[in-house]
């Protein structure tokens, strides 16, 4: 079984709890204006790499990652998804925690989907926006699978950490904040949600692909601005669960 991998971080800490190994899987169907890795995006890109080689560079700091595990991200790991599923299911074979870091864009109810979630130990989901129109202005796509995604990981009892960028002028408006919250209130499994302010640390990246950057100009979002927001949509939350 051989994916296409972007490349590895060995010691990640922000993507999953504990110190992780954190897999970039290659391939992206979305477009987001904000999006920090376009040199993800080509499913042709990155390099070719089987399951054995992915665990055998954990193996080797095996140690550091007692309290941590693998954590699969992107690009959209869920574009591989035979082999993403071949990795959590070895990585479970030696009992290593694992999460899934997706926007859940490609997600079909099926039984591929049912064999992966029977080995994934948390799912990171990132709802771009909740309002669909928004969403397909923002990354091309429609929010539909995502939402749906959501809501089978719940049904599945799966935990997840809900993460959402706030940009200002896209993704900011206390109206959608609040409804996003709603949608996350009606969740059970949901153990965590993160704000992630908006930056623009992805821009130079742009520039070496010869791409321009959509957002150009767009100052990052403030520590307050993202706490304001994160307030906002815990109220949504609070709505439905009062």
């Amino acid at each position: 079984m051989i994916g296409r991998i972007h490349s590895v971080e060995s010691f990640g800490t922000v993507d999953g709890p504990g110190v992780r190994f954190v897999i970039f899987f290659q391939g992206c169907p979305m477009r987001c204006l904000y999006c920090h890795n376009p040199d993800t995006w080509d499913p042709k890109g990155g390099e070719p790499m089987s399951v054995d080689e992915l665990l055998s560079r954990f193996r080797k700091n095996h140690s550091f990652y007692r309290q941590g595990g693998i954590t699969a991200t992107g690009g959209e790991p869920l574009l591989q998804l035979p082999f993403l599923t071949a990795l959590f299911e070895s990585a479970k074979a030696e009992e290593i925690h694992t999460c899934l870091d997706t926007a859940g864009i490609v997600f079909r109810d099926n039984a591929a989907y049912a064999r992966l979630i029977k080995v994934t130990d948390l799912v990171l989901l990132d709802i771009k926006h909740i309002d669909t129109e928004a969403h397909r202005r923002l990354t091309g796509v429609s929010n539909a699978p995502v939402l749906a995604f959501a809501r089978y990981l719940d049904a599945h009892g799966v935990p997840m950490h809900i993460r959402h960028v706030v940009a200002e002028g896209y993704t900011d408006d206390d109206a959608s904040l609040l409804a996003l919250g709603r949608f996350i209130g009606t969740l059970h499994t949901v153990q965590a949600i993160d704000i992630l302010p908006y930056h623009t640390l992805g821009e130079a990246k742009y520039g070496s692909l010869g791409l321009s950057y959509p957002l150009q100009g767009l100052a990052p979002l403030s520590a307050d601005a993202a706490m304001r927001a994160k307030e906002t949509v815990l109220k949504g939350v609070r709505d439905i669960r009062s």
